[in-house]
């Protein structure tokens, strides 16, 4: 399924229809792909943490920090030292 985003809305409202859209089309067993996304939108979706979601491979931006997995968290220093 393809929804094209040509002049749509970069705001909450934008990303609460794509997610339930997305939500949707996973329940039917359809893809979502999005076309044509602005770069004020594709940065939205990356901060409201849905970019691995509703983006394509490679779309998000590339300066964002992956999260640490359990084998990567670091100790707090001890306050006493």
């Amino acid at each position: 399924m393809v929804c094209d985003l040509d002049g749509v809305a970069a705001d909450a409202c934008t990303i609460d229809a794509l997610a339930r859209l997305q939500l949707a089309a996973r329940r039917l067993g359809l893809e979502l792909r999005l076309r044509r996304v602005s770069g004020e939108l594709t940065e939205l979706i990356a901060f409201a943490g849905l970019g691995d979601v509703l983006l394509e491979p490679g779309r998000e931006a590339e300066e964002r920090e992956e999260p640490l997995r359990a084998e990567e968290e670091r100790e707090l220093r001890d306050p006493a030292a």
